[in-house]
């Protein structure tokens, strides 16, 4: 039986071109980009992937391109989250036919859907493949919010939930209800939310954390230090990614606008947004923090 995952599990962002058109040679270029970084695992098409904005034959195309490009050398997760089974089922099969090693769902999305709905959602994901499923548990307006005793019932009850990615408030306290009650079926809690919370998360017994890819080599950095036992290393390392993980929770735009100064990707825009919302002034503060930690960046450091 393989070992379960562990570390820094990287989202890409869904690159477009300044018309709002996928860039797929971009989106190629984050893989490689994320593998180099050290990576311990790629998922996409999720909510740092702009996933709502992509037609279903879209996130099939981003999904094929993602695991041809990782070509195995690193897990990869695939996110199907849909506003019914039926979708979310489609987009899981897809996956497990293309070769991916695993699948991540919120529940239904855009109109919260009632405890017994979500659990059919997770048992048809569960009937439908034989992969991991990782379940998304994030607060509204963009997911539904579950309570540790829900997500244990899932977990113990459905062969193939396996995961969890944790980014309820606080998911410091979430992380530790669910690794006590879901027992020794659940495989691993990873955190979320751009990995803002990752030092105590890590205290708490998670498995990893899944932050937009932009700085992955930072988030490596830090992952690695904690596994070897560096607390304080680690510490001192977060202390300086933080600044830049408060700024991205401001604005949608810096996840790309990061990208695109590392030269990952071509364009900052955001199909979400027809654009970047990002104006002068940002731009200036986003500058200053990324000069702070640039002796921290392994790949190209940002222009």
């Amino acid at each position: 039986m393989p070992q379960p995952w562990r570390g820094v599990f990287t989202i890409l962002c869904t690159p477009f071109t300044e018309t709002g058109v996928l860039d797929l040679d971009s989106l190629k270029n984050e893989v490689e980009f994320c593998v180099a970084a050290g990576a311990h695992g790629i998922v996409a098409p999720v909510n740092a992937s702009e996933f709502w904005t992509l037609s279903d034959d879209e996130r099939k195309t981003v999904a094929e391109v993602i695991v041809r490009t990782c070509d195995h050398r690193i897990p990869v997760v695939i996110g199907v989250a849909g506003g019914a089974a039926p979708v979310a089922v489609a987009l899981a099969k897809h996956a497990q036919e293309i070769g991916a090693d695993a699948v991540i769902a919120m529940p239904p999305h855009v109109r919260v859907a009632p405890p017994h709905a979500i659990y059919a959602y997770y048992r048809a994901l569960s009937e439908a493949i034989t992969l991991p499923i990782f379940i998304q548990n994030h607060d509204a307006p963009a997911g539904t919010r579950m309570s540790p005793e829900f997500v244990a019932r899932l977990v113990t009850e459905l062969e193939h939930v396996e995961y969890v990615k944790e980014e309820t408030f606080p998911p410091t306290h979430a992380i530790a209800a669910e690794i006590r009650l879901c027992g020794p079926k659940l495989k691993g809690v990873m955190g979320g939310v751009a990995g803002r919370y990752l030092m105590d998360e890590y205290r708490r017994g998670a498995c990893g954390t899944m932050p937009a890819c932009e700085v992955t080599d930072v988030h490596v950095q830090v992952w690695n230090a904690l596994e070897a036992g560096e607390h304080r290393r680690a510490r001192e390392l977060f202390n300086r990614l933080l600044p830049l993980l408060n700024f991205e929770a401001l604005l949608p735009g810096v996840y790309k606008a990061v990208l695109k100064r590392r030269g990952v990707i071509r364009s900052d825009y955001l199909r979400s947004h027809a654009g970047n919302p990002l104006d002068a002034s940002d731009h200036a503060e986003l500058s200053a923090i990324l000069a702070d930690m640039r002796d921290l960046f392994r790949l190209a450091p940002p222009v």
